[in-house]
């Protein structure tokens, strides 16, 4: 029993003793262990280890007692950048792949690429750890202080200089289908306070504290991730709805990026595309039934609707029960030339073209270039590619088929943002994903890409439709089963039926405002008492 107990102790002993570089060390190795419970990995009880060490870090290095504000901020922020640093670089360091795609212009810009992002996206969690840090403590409440405080900071890294909630830590539960439910009620910031909150309560094991208050704290922890397990478990034993009477097509390519804009290329790659939607009907598709045939993004290889031949040769392929949702490069006449457009266009069965859709989130670096003329004068320039860029739609909007299945179009990125259904004018049917993630390759960022836009399906109640061009493509019901499914590099077409979507959850009718209501009181009461326990 001594063995035990003194096995048990090290773990702890090991980060609440540790110094200096060591300290700083374990606490990078600590965020990098936290990356395994994104996709592809989807290791989620990693969790329960890697909060606790960032507890325990928090408490050998923070004095308990009054005063010291400035340097427990600064402590705080340390740990918390270092944290997230370590976080960030093992989940996104396959964002360097992209530079290679052209590799004589962009090879030089990967190394920055890779350090950079990690680093200033880890300013958010530096920051909410130090709040948390200001007033942190040795009791229990420091567990759900540490989930609000890295709540709002996600939130916050979700919306400054329109947003990056890319790897959101409530992503961890994104590999378990039964735990990610609990998005419809919460949504992915309600998530992050979850796996937070319980992830961390492991480190109470290690308080100098009687032990039933100890088991107490575990048991309430426990009971939180029982009910978490047991919400989602009740979610998926309910009976699906019937499918809705609209067949769905998908068309993944697996077109390699390096040809993808050639022009040699791009009536072959057409063809390639007009082959693939009349191919012969497989899967659970319906001989007659009204049909829908989704491209991935910027499937079209130039300006669609400066060929209209395209456009009729596409009106011959789909035929009058059919219809074409594609993504494609838009130009219109701007001030300054040729202004161009990441759209989505809804093409009727003749080749006539019934709605567009312009992205809204453009992808910093990759379609615009934040603070242009700066980079211009330091010799830094066209990063977003030949069409030096792309303008911004003006908010989201819902597209309705000539049978009245209305859709929220999401391109590429835009599905790693949660509230977009609220923003739109309209009540669509499905959420409509087309992406290129070619660019990544057999990377993790494919996965986690498809783990994110899915998470939107559990938000909303919706089903969610993503046509990518080199995958993942899938057909997903509204509580984020996947149908059907077709895997990186993996040329073909998904056949099946459009799921009929749910009564709108809870965070589909209230958003995050609940979660940041909860999270503002926690830090609120926290400071309080602290103040308080201070000045006696």
């Amino acid at each position: 029993m001594h063995w035990l107990s003194h096995r048990l102790s090290a773990l702890p002993n090991t980060f609440l003793l540790a110094w200096g570089w060591q300290r700083r060390l374990l606490c990078v190795l600590s965020g990098a262990l936290t990356a395994l419970a994104l996709p592809p990995f989807d290791f989620w009880p990693v969790l329960l280890v890697s909060f606790p060490c960032l507890v325990w870090l928090l408490d050998g290095a923070l004095e308990p007692g009054p005063g010291k504000g400035l340097t427990k901020l600064r402590t705080g922020f340390a740990l918390g950048w270092l944290f997230g640093f370590g976080y960030f670089l093992a989940g996104l360091w396959w964002i360097g792949s992209a530079f290679l795609v052209e590799a004589d212009r962009f090879a030089w810009l990967m190394p920055l690429a890779v350090l950079a992002m990690p680093a200033g996206l880890a300013l958010f969690t530096g920051l909410g750890v130090a709040v948390a840090a200001l007033v942190w403590s040795d009791r229990f409440r420091r567990i759900l202080l540490l989930a609000a405080c890295l709540t709002l900071a996600d939130w916050l890294r979700g919306h400054v200089l329109t947003g990056f909630p890319w790897n959101t830590f409530g992503y961890g539960l994104s590999g378990s289908l039964t735990l990610s439910q609990a998005a419809s009620l919460t949504g992915i910031y309600g998530l992050t306070f979850l796996v937070v909150a319980i992830g961390s309560a492991p480190a109470l094991m290690a308080d100098v504290r009687p032990l039933s208050n100890r088991l107490r704290a575990q048991l309430f922890a426990a009971l939180a991730g029982l009910v978490l397990a047991g919400y989602g478990t009740v979610r998926l034993w309910q009976p699906a709805p019937p499918d809705t009477a609209l067949d769905i097509r998908i068309v993944q390519p697996s077109i390699d990026q390096r040809d993808k804009w050639r022009p040699e290329l791009r009536d072959q790659i057409f063809q390639t595309f007009l082959d693939m939607s009349e191919a012969p009907l497989g899967g659970d598709a319906r001989i007659g039934q009204n049909r829908l045939v989704i491209w991935p993004e910027s499937a079209v290889p130039f300006l669609l609707t400066q060929e209209p031949g395209a456009l009729f040769r596409i009106g011959k392929v789909l035929g009058p029960a059919t219809e074409l949702v594609t993504g494609a490069i838009r130009g219109e006449p701007g001030t300054d030339g040729v202004d161009y457009y990441n759209s989505v266009y809804l093409i009727d069965g003749d080749g006539t073209v019934s709605g567009i859709y312009d992205k809204v989130r453009l992808v910093p670096f990759g379609e615009y270039v934040p603070l242009k003329p700066l980079l211009e004068k330091l010799g830094i320039t066209n990063l977003a590619g030949p069409l030096a860029g792309f303008e911004a739609g003006y908010q989201p909007r819902v597209l309705t088929t000539s049978e009245s299945f209305s859709f929220l179009p999401m391109i590429c990125y835009e599905a790693i943002f949660p509230g977009a259904l609220g923003r739109a004018k309209g009540e669509p049917t499905f959420l409509l994903n087309v992406t290129n993630d070619a660019w990544f390759g057999q990377t993790p960022g494919p996965h986690q890409h498809f783990a994110q836009a899915r998470l939107r399906a559990i938000e909303t109640g919706l089903p969610l439709i993503r046509a990518a061009n080199t995958g993942i493509s899938a057909i997903v019901d509204p509580r984020g089963a996947v149908v059907a499914k077709l895997g990186i590099f993996e040329a073909g077409v998904i056949d099946g039926r459009l799921p009929q979507r749910l009564s709108t959850p809870l965070y589909g009718r209230t958003g995050d405002i609940p979660v940041l209501i909860i999270s503002i009181f926690i830090v609120v009461f926290a400071s309080i008492h602290q103040y308080n326990r201070d000045s006696r």
